[in-house]
């Protein structure tokens, strides 16, 4: 279940790839599956990186030769020279960090000139209701620290030269799963989660599996209105 959506990257055969906060590896993975140079994973968890290894072994290697490589890291600081990345994936993350504002100069100075910053966030009308059905929610360790209102986030991200080539909604169908989730946040910790979250977090799953048509065709038709995420891609002004 991807976020970011490589085809409006368009990368090239010498494109440098890098996902900032891989979590379990799921753009790594699509990444590699493009025509580019090579992908680098970094994130702060092991059992994150471990999975996200086990996953491109399993799924992903058979089909491609592209090198990829899977690395512990800060995204306050990343290590990695400036400028060595032409495509920076930071998806689902900055929400965590008390600091953004350090992460987006990190994203900026692993960016090269010309370019492509891809970011994405909560939504912040899902996430609003998300905070209003469950405290422990944006409370528990790790958890989101703020929500961001997009056009603010689109300005913090302009003013370290960045220009806006695109912006998308994704994950409509994600936002009903949340809402339960939060709603029983308490029997769903306790491994107690009621039928309804149940039965939806199936759903959730076929539908990555199997990717059906018609269920893919109504997210498309949702997602301008109550997509989870905010999707936006950058471009680093400068000569490439």
């Amino acid at each position: 279940m991807e976020t970011i959506d490589f085809d409006r990257i368009a990368p090239s055969p010498e494109t440098r790839v890098l996902d900032v906060g891989c979590g379990e590896g799921r753009h790594v993975h699509a990444a590699a599956l493009e025509t580019v140079a090579e992908v680098v994973g970094v994130d702060l968890d092991p059992a994150n990186l471990a999975a996200a290894r086990a996953d491109y072994d399993e799924y992903v290697a058979g089909e491609s030769d592209v090198p990829v490589t899977f690395c512990a890291g800060d995204a306050l600081r990343l290590p990695f020279a400036d400028g060595a990345f032409d495509v920076v994936c930071c998806t689902e993350v900055l929400e965590h960090l008390p600091d953004y504002e350090s992460a987006l100069d990190e994203l900026r100075r692993v960016c090269a000139p010309g370019g492509t910053l891809a970011v994405s966030v909560p939504r912040a009308g899902p996430e609003r209701i998300c905070w209003a059905l469950s405290d422990e929610y944006h409370e528990v360790e790790g958890g989101h620290v703020r929500i961001f209102d997009r056009e603010e986030l689109r300005a913090a991200i302009e003013r370290r030269g960045f220009r806006r080539v695109d912006g998308h909604f994704a994950h409509a169908l994600h936002v009903p799963y949340w809402w339960l989730k939060c709603l029983w946040w308490d029997r769903d910790q306790r491994d107690e989660a009621p039928l309804p979250l149940r039965a939806y977090d199936r759903f959730l799953e076929w539908d990555v599996m199997e990717s059906p048509r018609p269920v893919r065709l109504l997210e498309r038709a949702l997602d301008p209105l109550v997509g989870k995420s905010v999707v936006y891609y950058f471009r680093l002004e400068g000569r490439a």
